[in-house]
């Protein structure tokens, strides 16, 4: 079992500075949340030792990289055995094009987020790689009208 860490206000701030910029400073950050650079530290320092903070990544533009569209695919599939649970997950999560994958409770089973150039190599994944699958029942498909910013 975890041990739940208890966030004071201080604390929601830095991770909301750190959320939109991981790589500000400690001086920066210190200053954002209106303490000194060493007990900002200390705190930040206690954040990740919590698990609090899992890492820092770098936040890449798709479009940038030729995977402007994504789309959300909603799987069913036929397995109730772990057997095939697992080969379908260890396949799935093995493709480039798949960039977040979730089980779910209930219906759909799975939620997978894929990033593609455009709508043909869409098609060419979920036709040639997805649907192929044997344990899947159904695909649907749902792509993005407009991202909306959040402040997380």
């Amino acid at each position: 079992m975890r041990n739940e860490i208890t966030l004071d206000a201080v604390d929601r701030e830095i991770l909301f500075h750190l959320r939109r910029d991981g790589r500000l400073t400690n001086v920066e950050l210190a200053k954002r949340v209106g303490l000194t650079p060493p007990p900002c530290l200390r705190r930040v320092k206690r954040l990740e030792e919590a698990g609090v903070i899992a890492g820092y990544r770098a936040v890449v533009d798709p479009q940038a990289i030729g995977r402007g569209l994504e789309v959300f695919v909603a799987v069913e599939i036929y397995a109730q055995d772990r057997k095939s649970f697992e080969e379908f997950e260890a396949t799935v999560a093995s493709y480039e094009e798949v960039i977040e994958f979730r089980r779910m409770y209930g219906r759909p089973d799975y939620f997978i987020r894929v990033a593609v150039a455009d709508h043909a190599a869409y098609e060419a994944f979920l036709t040639g790689r997805l649907s192929c699958l044997p344990a899947v029942l159904r695909l649907e498909s749902h792509m993005t009208m407009k991202e909306i910013e959040t402040d997380r």
